[in-house]
């Protein structure tokens, strides 16, 4: 409930602004998707209501697979770190806005993390894993790149050509790569070990 809700409210205040301005509203909706963030807790929120609903189906199976799931805690936790230590200090945020930043930056990441600890079953994971969990962020890395050079609106401000030229991106996102490709290291680490 908490990641639908965080989501929602950024929704909502992404369309609210958008027609505040008589900006097109379905531009503030790719504008929503556009952002790792929102993508990785709509993932995330996805694979808890697979795990609290008991209605069987073939996607449910699939997000609840340990390596789907750990997949996705990787990524909220990419989230969760990469915010505090890039952006956090860039802006600061109030009400709405506050609240659901906390909720997708800070609440969501700690709780997936404790979910995954705790509920998805330990021992399947292989550093094989690593490889098909970092194809996620390279597409959106792919995405956000493309999507910057139509639009010149890049999400985030590490990743904005504009301002950096490719180079300073390019070294910007591979030190994130290294990040993801550390922290998955980490979850296969832990799943071993949890599972002894």
């Amino acid at each position: 409930m908490l990641g639908w809700a965080g989501l929602s409210i950024q929704l909502y205040l992404i369309l609210y602004l958008r027609w505040s301005v008589g900006a097109s509203l379905l531009g503030g909706l790719v504008s929503f998707f556009s952002f790792f963030t929102v993508l990785t807790n709509t993932l995330a929120a996805v694979v808890l209501t697979c795990e609290v609903t008991s209605r069987d189906s073939a996607a449910r199976r699939w997000f609840l697979q340990p390596w789907v799931s750990s997949g996705v805690a990787v990524s909220i936790a990419v989230v969760g770190v990469a915010y505090s230590l890039l952006l956090r200090h860039l802006w600061h945020p109030e009400g709405w806005q506050w609240l659901a930043d906390e909720l997708m930056h800070d609440v969501m990441p700690l709780l997936f993390l404790v979910y995954w600890w705790f509920c998805v079953p330990k021992g399947t994971l292989r550093l094989k894993h690593i490889a098909l969990w970092v194809i996620y962020p390279l597409v959106y890395f792919g995405y956000a790149l493309w999507r910057g050079y139509l639009l010149a609106v890049y999400p985030y401000p590490f990743i904005d050509v504009d301002k950096l030229g490719y180079l300073q991106v390019f070294t910007n996102a591979g030190g994130l790569l290294v990040g993801v490709v550390m922290i998955a290291l980490l979850v296969v680490g832990l799943d071993r070990r949890l599972h002894h």
